[in-house]
């Protein structure tokens, strides 16, 4: 019997889990065919795909009422769980609104709404509508159509909250196709809205995750999660991505004699970035380092570097890593998703973590990318609610980074003083988290890295079963 894999891309970071790493090859070792719906324009995918067909969906944009019920279901989801957990309580005071748009007005009205009816049963009766809202839309019916003429058995989505993918979810009930979700990120269930709809399977990175999906998602049993890991980290393990460190050192111009500091940026909504970048070079053109050192700074692939050109030009010394994410699609309501990243990238980010001494990030994802090096992290967060810089330390109490500070992995520094002995402490060679590290890992990851997408493939072709 043949079976035939859809493969749902909804933007850049899916195209580089899911098309830059091994899951296409294994997936098309098992499967006889593979279809790529892709929400991104096709021409990405030239060079990384064979003769797998290509389907370039036209993105849904959201009327209103579909905007209105989803917005409902999402608000009443962190109405029921915001005492669970303070990402999830901070998500529902962000997105609170004054605004006197007509969005706004409903915003606030959802926020009445939802006060009373926020539990599961609310929640599914929001998704119902939502449904009947685009069920009749021209683009629905055609998703419904492309579905029907690949006659695929699974479809595969590798994001669980684009509101965009929902008609997508709605065609595959229509059609009786079984399908599952990828959980994107590490901090996507305990801080962050309702998914877009629901799934028959869960593919989440460890237990710890699985705990957390069926926490917030009562509807969700156990059998319909699947611990798998991710492939975000997978290419670090094989020696076809990255270069020679011969190549690295004259990439980006470094003395080989000296130490390397990463310092990676998160995107605009980190407001405090330039702030511990601007004091890191400042103890480095003080003389405060115990030893010079070589300073990279790749900036956030979501966002254009303007934040930081006035650093660049003040401090020629700084090596600048500006990810190669190019944007695809214009005009569109996630503008920030249509950034997909090439393969030099990739390669780029690997030597960039294997070849540093230390990296320094805001509390983002690449800390354990540095933790799969076993490369020391510092976390500065200097804003607090008592001084004028944006609030980050607040994040410390989100439940993904309550396990960070909770296992000690990395150092966090939350004033100046504190950031420079973190510095010092580390290029004196006192590091001694080794073993903490890759505790935080294996908390956070559940499969070793080796052979997750094949992993992937292997529970995706049980669900079939």
């Amino acid at each position: 019997m043949q079976k035939k894999l859809g493969l749902v891309i909804t933007d850049g970071v899916g195209f580089r889990n899911f098309i830059l790493s091994n899951f296409l090859n294994e997936a098309k070792s098992t499967f006889d065919e593979v279809v790529i719906y892709s929400c991104l324009d096709k021409e990405v995918y030239k060079g990384f795909t064979t003769n797998e067909k290509i389907v370039e969906l036209e993105v849904f944009k959201e009327n209103f009422f579909t905007w209105f019920f989803m917005k409902l279901k999402e608000v009443a989801h962190l109405q029921l769980n915001k005492k669970k957990s303070f990402g999830i309580l901070d998500s529902y005071n962000i997105n609170k609104t004054f605004s006197k748009t007509n969005r706004g007005i409903a915003k606030r009205v959802i926020y009445f709404i939802t006060k009373f009816l926020k539990s599961e049963f609310w929640i599914q009766r929001f998704n119902y509508f939502q449904k009947i809202t685009f069920r009749n839309h021209r683009i629905t019916k055609d998703y419904i159509k492309y579905l029907k003429k690949d006659d695929v058995d699974f479809l595969f989505f590798t994001h669980q909250r684009p509101p965009y993918i929902a008609p997508l979810i709605y065609a595959t009930e229509q059609l009786n196709i079984k399908n599952a979700t990828f959980i994107f990120s590490w901090d996507n269930l305990a801080s962050k809205g309702r998914m877009a709809g629901n799934f028959n399977h869960y593919f989440v990175w460890s237990d710890l995750m699985k705990t957390e999906l069926l926490e917030f998602y009562a509807n969700v049993k156990t059998n319909q999660v699947h611990v798998v890991g991710t492939p975000q980290f997978e290419p670090y393990v094989y020696d076809e991505y990255g270069y020679e460190k011969e190549t690295f050192y004259n990439k980006f111009n470094l003395d080989k004699n000296l130490k390397a500091i990463f310092f990676t940026c998160n995107d605009s909504s980190s407001e405090n970035d330039p702030i511990y970048l601007k004091s890191l070079v400042e103890f480095i053109k003080h003389n405060k380092l115990v030893e010079d050192v070589n300073l990279i700074v790749r900036t956030s692939p979501a966002e254009n570097p303007e934040r930081f050109e006035s650093l660049a030009k003040e401090y020629n010394f700084i090596k600048w890593n500006y990810p190669d994410w190019k944007t695809k699609r214009h005009n569109h309501q996630e503008s920030w998703s249509q950034r997909v990243p090439s393969l030099e990238d990739l390669n780029d980010l690997k030597m960039l973590l294997k070849h540093c001494d230390i990296c320094i990030n805001v509390l983002s994802t690449i800390t354990l990318d540095a933790f799969v090096f076993n490369k020391p992290v510092i976390n500065p967060v200097f804003g607090n609610q008592s001084n004028n810089l944006y609030d980050d330390q607040k994040f410390l109490e989100y439940e993904h980074l309550k396990n960070l500070v909770n296992s000690q992995a990395s150092i966090i520094a939350k004033n100046e003083t504190e950031y420079l002995e973190a510095i010092n402490y580390l290029l004196e060679g006192k590091d001694d988290k080794s073993l903490k590290r890759a505790k935080f890992l294996d908390l956070q990851i559940g499969n070793t890295l080796q052979g997750t997408c094949q992993g992937i493939v292997n529970t995706i072709n049980k669900c079939i079963n």
